[in-house]
């Protein structure tokens, strides 16, 4: 005997409270749609228009970091599967708490702002680039060749400090960031906590160097941690699973 499921219950639009949520797209500025209110086609609009208002930061507009971490889910899954590379870059601003505590947290939003629209046009449009922190960024690069990372990040890095941030008042501030990238391996099953923590650290050494420069993971291929080995090795079949000597 076959059991069907009750069919969902539809919902009469106009039993919904959308005011505060129409009241939170006008204040961030978003376009309320065309269509006829409390139609289907209005209502996805509105849902739209809030699935894009929390994935977006809100003082940049880039990126905030619950869609960084998704993206960097969806880019560690391709490469797997692709073999196709892919460069992570880490970004802070240097010595930003001193921009704080001498110009005040206005200044300090500027500034932010000034490095949010400098690397947006230093990287490609199918790059993502997301505010992840207070002064901190981050920037995904698929299909980056290793030959090209470098050049990207000294790119983005050199235009930083380029900049001369007008803060008010006749007063124009410059800074400069350091960057940490490293390449997610290519074929193999990693995670985004460890490509994460790959260009951290590559950023910490940037830091200690001298900061305004960047340091990318070298040779790429020979990177891949035990860990993730395992986790390539674990989706193996039993008939897969490589000798000793095809280890690297």
């Amino acid at each position: 005997m076959e059991h069907c499921l009750p069919a969902p219950a539809l919902i009469d639009a106009r039993a919904l409270d959308l005011d505060q949520a129409l009241q939170l797209l006008q204040q961030a500025g978003a376009l309320l749609p065309d269509e006829a209110p409390l139609s289907a086609a209005w209502l996805q609009a509105v849902l739209d228009a809030l699935c894009d208002l929390s994935s977006r930061d809100a003082l940049t507009g880039l990126a905030n970091r619950r869609s960084f971490e998704m993206a960097l889910a969806r880019e560690v899954d391709r490469v797997a599967r692709s073999g196709e590379a892919a460069l992570l870059l880490m970004l802070d601003i240097d010595h930003f708490k001193a921009v704080n505590d001498t110009h005040g947290h206005g200044a300090g939003d500027q500034v932010i702002c000034a490095v949010a629209r400098v690397i947006e046009q230093a990287v490609r449009p199918m790059d993502l680039v997301a505010r992840v922190g207070g002064e901190e960024f981050g920037i995904i690069l698929p299909s980056c060749a290793p030959h090209v990372g470098l050049a990207v990040a000294e790119r983005v890095r050199e235009r930083i400090a380029e900049l001369a941030i007008d803060i008010g008042a006749g007063q124009r501030l410059g800074v400069t960031a350091s960057l940490g990238g490293a390449f997610a391996p290519q074929w193999v099953r990693s995670s985004p906590l460890l490509w994460t923590e790959r260009a951290d650290r590559q950023l910490y050494r940037a830091k200690a160097e001298g900061r305004d420069r960047a340091c990318l993971e070298p040779q790429v291929d020979s990177l891949v941690s035990a860990e993730e080995k395992g986790m390539l090795f674990a989706t193996l079949n039993p008939s897969d699973t490589p000798t000793q000597q095809d280890l690297p």
